[in-house]
Parts: structure tokens; sequence; C-alpha cells
């Protein structure tokens, strides 16, 4: 315990020093996220099938990924290659400088409104824009080489064969498909693992959101406790390119390493999920939405007194998975969860809504009087129902709503979910694969405010560590004073 506290008083005094007491200025957050070098190629389909408004929209991407790096002849070069039935080099590696002119740049680019030969773009990725006459650096574990491939349709060449080619060149493929494009020819030129390189959006009106991605992706971070980039849920202590978890006074660290339980038992809190359950999941991200579930149930004290954990699970039709009270035990609880079966079908998360305000919190379904009422409501699309009336009613009755939302949730309706305020009380990504990073947040926010336990842990902890500051500033009064000793002799 010594040691985190001696950490932790390490950080306060970096804190102080960022903040201005020795004459340095503050430093932004985003300044941490220092993004590696890369040789960054974006290949945007421009056929006819790409409306000149959707065009608009994947410029507007490309900037907003340009705009997360660091661009310069020894940071990250950028291209672009615009095709069609033909393939047209915007601009190279080694065109642009800066950021400001590459940013010029995409907004110039025109659309070519033809055929879609994706095959023959890649190949001119391969013998032009990767080439070292165009820019690109020579091959080596310091500098990546990265293609990043938009397209809506289904190629009129082939695919594999070039797109296998150019990674065992090193180049690292990512796929992005848009409304009806054929996903196996996404699968076909991505790099493995799949997941983390295939992503399809409905439509071009949300692709900017995939900006989110890459920025985390090309992000290299020294410290990831500075930055926030770590899964502790009280206190991050940094270690070289790593970090620990640890708690605060009257907290212990559960058995994940990362959350932490209340002393005394914690606190009474009823907690239901509603969970989108429509066929735009899929499978694979419902599995990734069942760990989110158990991950907030890690950091509860499951019991009788305490957290009560009900499960809803809604598309077309809503259907309770579980009532409050069922279970009095984490292992129960996570069980169940891990046997929810995927209901697929529409959203009708209005209907989900009326359902948790009727049902989910009354007295027959395991609901206790006085106890503080937490919802957390999941959703991957827009509602094809009315929500308004029924999260009005959620929040007039004092249930403490929280919206969680990804990939084509719309931010509006998770804004017209959640309490106030809203910007603690909604929480959106691109990805599925960073939901666990939600969780992470949740995981502290859904505790009851007024712990008097939490109260009693903090007033301690800040006292041990104004007692370590001023015996530290003894020990440096005493150092100083010896230094000046030594330099009288020397004299």
């Amino acid at each position: 315990m010594e040691r985190i506290f001696s950490g932790f008083l390490l950080s306060v005094l970096l804190l102080f020093q960022n903040h201005g007491i020795y004459g340095a200025a503050p430093q932004p957050r985003g300044t941490l996220c220092r993004t590696r070098p890369l040789d960054l190629v974006f290949l945007i389909d421009s056929s006819r099938s790409v409306r000149p408004n959707e065009f608009e929209q994947v410029k507007v991407f490309m900037s907003q990924v340009i705009e997360s790096l660091d661009v310069g002849l020894n940071a990250t070069r950028v291209g672009v290659i615009n095709y069609a039935s033909t393939v047209k080099n915007e601009f190279s590696l080694k065109t642009h400088r800066s950021k400001a002119s590459l940013l010029q740049a995409v907004r110039k680019i025109k659309p070519l409104s033809t055929g879609t030969m994706t095959g023959l773009a890649i190949q001119f990725a391969i013998t032009r824009a990767f080439s070292e006459s165009e820019g690109s650096r020579v091959r080596s574990p310091e500098i990546k080489k990265v293609a990043i491939i938009v397209t809506d349709g289904r190629p009129q060449d082939g695919v594999k064969d070039v797109s296998a080619r150019a990674r065992s060149l090193g180049i690292e493929l990512f796929a992005i498909g848009v409304g009806r494009v054929d996903m196996n020819t996404l699968r076909q030129m991505a790099s493995e693992p799949l997941d983390e390189h295939v992503d399809y959006v409905e439509s071009y009106s949300v692709i900017e959101k995939m900006t989110t991605k890459f920025q985390e992706a090309f992000c290299e971070v020294s410290d990831l406790c500075a930055t926030g980039d770590h899964d502790c849920q009280q206190i991050c202590v940094s270690t070289p390119g790593s970090y620990t978890c640890a708690c605060k006074e009257g907290f212990t660290l559960n058995n994940d390493g990362k959350t932490c339980s209340a002393c005394s038992g914690g606190s009474a809190t009823d907690l239901v999920f509603l969970i989108d359950g429509s066929k735009s999941v899929r499978p694979e991200n419902f599995e990734l939405v069942k760990k989110f579930i158990n991950q907030i149930v890690d950091s509860l004290d499951v019991s009788d007194k305490n957290a009560h954990v009900g499960l809803v699970q809604y598309s077309s039709s809503v259907r309770q998975e579980f009532p409050l009270g069922r279970y009095n035990n984490k292992k129960d609880i996570k069980a169940a969860v891990k046997n929810m079966s995927y209901m697929e079908k529409g959203t009708m998360t209005g209907q989900a809504l009326q359902y948790l305000v009727d049902n989910s919190f009354s007295l027959s379904s395991g609901a206790r009087p006085g106890v503080s009422k937490v919802g957390i409501v999941f959703t991957d699309g827009r509602s094809q129902d009315y929500i308004s009336d029924a999260a009005k009613k959620a929040k007039d009755q004092g249930f403490k709503m929280f919206a969680v939302g990804v990939g084509n949730a719309v931010e509006d309706e998770l804004r017209e979910i959640a309490s106030e305020p809203v910007a603690e009380h909604y929480f959106y990504t691109a990805d599925f694969k960073t939901i666990n990073q939600i969780g992470k947040k949740l995981q502290t926010k859904i505790c009851v405010e007024e712990d008097p336990c939490e109260c009693k842990a903090i007033v301690k902890f800040q006292t041990k560590v104004e007692n370590l500051i001023k015996s530290l500033t003894r020990k440096l009064e005493a150092v100083t004073k010896r230094i000046a000793a030594l330099e009288n002799k020397i004299i």
C-alpha cells in the first residue's frame, strides 16, 4: 500500500507541474496520444453507385482520420487512390508534407462515376502507390504500410489473389464496406485477424463514425495510465509499456485484476440491462455484448441486501431474460447471461423502454422499495418506433438511465434516453470490439454516489497523502541543507 501511495504522490507532483506551478503550460490530453509513423494510402471507390453527396461523406471520413495523424516527412505520409473503372492517383505519399495541404487536397477530389475495378486499384497500390519513387519508405518494423479500402459494391474484377500479394509484401489491408457491399469480397481483401480489419456500415451517412477506430488503431502510447487507455476502475499504476491496477483504501481488487469491490458490503441497487438483440447486431457481436454485461456485473457487490440485477432483451418484441432478485450471486448471473439466446429481427427501443417502466422495476418483478433504480440501455441502430414518451417516463420516475450506442446507433436517441447530466450518462463507440472501454467507465458511474463507506476511504486516503507530502518536504529540506554544507566545504 505504501508503494501505491508513493506512486500516487509522484503523480500528484507531476500534475502540479503540468498545471503551471513550475511554470510549465498545461498539456492537453490529446497530445499524449502520438501516432506511429505510417505510409498510409486510401483506396476510395467512386463508382456510379456512390452518389455525389455520399462521396463527400467519404472525404469527411478521410479528413477526420488525417486530422488525428502526425503528418510529416519523418512521421506519417498519406496518399489517395480514387478508383472506378479506371484508377486515378489523386496524390502520392511524397506529395504533401503538412496536414493542412493534405486536407486541402482531399477537399478537391471528384468522383469518377463509372464501374468498380477494386482489384485494379489494389494492383496500382502495389506497383505504384507503395513504391519508393512515389515516396514509400523501405519496409521496416518501425514504419508500417497501411491501405484503407472503402467500397460499396461487388467488384467487376478479382480481388483475392492481388490482395494476397499485397499482404505478402507487408501491406496491412483494412476493408470498409457500405450498404449492399459483398461481405465475402471484404474478407478476401482484408488482413488477419479479420474481425479487426473488416468493417461494415449501413450507409455513407454514418461512415465518419469509423474514424474513432482508426484513431485508436494508429495511436502509439507510452504511458497508458496518462492517456486513460486502461481497464482500471480506480487507480492505474504505470509500468514500462504497461500498467497494473490498484484500489482506494477501503476497497479490494477483484479477481479480474481491474475492478474494485466497495467496503462494508457496498450499497443497495436494482440494476436492469435493456439489450438490443436485433438482426443488425450479428451473432459474433452479440457475444461481445454478453461479455460487456458480465464486465459490469463483475464490479457489483451482488447479494440479497446489496446489488440485484435483471436482464431484458428486445428486437421486434420484448423478452425478459431474468427479473431482479432471481440470482443473488455473480456466478449465477454471469451463467444466465452467457446462456442468453440471440433474438434477431427489428429494433423496437421505445417498446422496450415502456416495458422497463411498466414491468422491470415493479414490485412483482423483484424491485425493492426505497432502493436506487438503474437502467442500462444498449443499442446498435435507430429505433423503429417512438422513444420519447417512454424515455421521459423512466427519468420522471427517478430511474438513473444510461444509454450505450454502437455502430449505427443514433446519438440523438441516446441523449434522449440518458439521465441528466446527459454527457455523463450516454456513451458511443463505432466498434463493438471497444465496448469494454465503455464498460470500464460505467463501472464507476452506476454506484450510489453518496456511499459513506467510500467517503471515509477517500478522506483517509487524502490524509495519508498529505502526511506523505509533509514527510517528503522535510526530507527535501534536509537534503538541501546537506548539499549547502558540502558546497561550503568545497569552497
